[in-house]
C-alpha cells in the first residue's frame, strides 16, 4: 500500500476528480428513494416538515418540556432538532454504507470504476437532507424570534461528522461485501449511539462521572457545538478542533482499508 493512500489531500482530490460521477450517483440514488410516490421528491422537504411539526405539538404543547439546565429561550423541540440534523446524517450515511458496493456488482466488476467513491454516495444523499432540515430550522428559528447571526457556522462545524461519516462508510462498505449481517447490525449500533450522545440532553446533564466519556465522542462534540451557535452561545473551538483531527485520521484510515480490500471485492460478489 503506497504512502499516497495515507494522504488526506490526494485521497480528497481524488474524491473531487469523480465528482461529476458521484452527483449522478447521488441524484440517481436520491430520485430512486421517491420514485412512485405520490408527491416524489417534494418528500424531501415535507419529511422534515411533518416531524418538527410533530415535535412541537408533543413537546411543546402535550408534555411542555424544557431542556435540562436550560439558559436559552428556544422551546425544547428546536434544540432537540438541532441536534437530530447532526446526527442523522451520520446516522444515515452509516445505516447505508454496507450495502453501498454490495449493491453495485457490476460496477465493481469493471477495471476501470472508481469503487472508492460508491460509500460516498450514502454520505451525499444525507447531505441533500440535510441541507432541507437546514433550511427547515432556520425558518423555525425565525418564526420564533430565535434566529441568530452565529447560525450560518452550523454547515461548517459538521465538518468533522462527515469525515467520522466518511470514514466509517469506507469502513463498513468494505465488511458489508463478505458480512451481509452489517446490513442488520449498523442499524442497531447507531440507534445505540444516538441515545449515547447528547441528541436528547446537553453534556452538563450527564452525571459527572460519565461526563469525560462524552467529551471525547466526536459526534457529541460536534452536536454541542452546532447547537451552541443555534442558541447564539460560544462554540468551544478547542474540543471541535480535536474532533475535526481525529475524524480526519478515522476517514483516512476507512480509505486506507477499503483500497486494502477491494481487490478481494469481485470474487466476494
Amino acid at each position: 500500500m503506497s504512502a499516497a493512500t495515507f494522504n488526506p489531500a490526494r485521497i480528497f482530490a481524488d474524491v473531487w476528480r469523480h465528482r461529476y460521477l458521484l452527483g449522478q450517483l447521488i441524484k440517481r440514488d436520491v430520485l430512486l428513494r421517491y420514485r412512485g410516490a405520490m408527491f416524489g421528491v417534494l418528500w424531501i422537504f415535507l419529511s422534515p416538515l411533518l416531524m418538527l411539526t410533530i415535535f412541537a405539538f408533543i413537546f411543546g404543547q402535550v408534555f411542555q418540556t424544557r431542556w435540562p439546565q436550560q439558559d436559552s429561550g428556544l422551546p425544547f423541540w428546536l434544540l432537540l432538532y438541532s441536534g437530530l440534523i447532526t446526527f442523522n446524517i451520520f446516522a444515515e450515511t452509516v445505516s447505508r454504507a454496507p450495502a453501498s458496493v454490495r449493491g453495485y456488482p457490476s460496477f465493481v466488476k469493471k477495471i476501470i470504476f472508481p469503487v472508492h467513491i460508491l460509500p460516498v454516495v450514502p454520505l451525499g444523499a444525507a447531505l441533500v437532507h440535510g441541507t432541507f432540515n437546514f433550511l427547515i430550522l432556520v425558518a423555525a428559528l425565525a418564526w420564533v424570534g430565535g434566529l441568530h447571526g452565529q447560525v450560518v457556522l452550523f454547515p461548517l462545524l459538521l465538518l468533522p461528522v462527515l469525515l467520522l461519516a466518511l470514514g466509517v462508510s469506507w469502513f463498513v462498505a468494505a465488511w458489508g461485501v463478505f458480512i451481509k449481517d452489517m446490513t442488520q447490525i449498523l442499524p442497531v449500533f447507531v440507534q445505540m449511539l444516538m441515545f449515547l450522545s447528547p441528541v436528547f440532553y446537553p453534556v452538563s446533564a450527564v452525571p459527572a462521572a460519565l461526563r469525560p466519556v462524552y467529551h471525547y465522542n466526536p459526534l457529541g462534540i460536534v452536536i454541542e457545538a452546532s447547537r451552541a451557535v443555534v442558541t447564539g452561545q460560544s462554540v468551544d473551538w478547542g474540543a471541535w478542533g480535536m474532533a475535526l483531527a481525529f475524524c480526519l485520521l478515522v476517514s483516512v484510515l476507512g480509505y486506507a482499508f477499503f483500497q486494502h480490500s477491494r481487490e478481494e471485492f469481485a470474487d466476494a460478489l
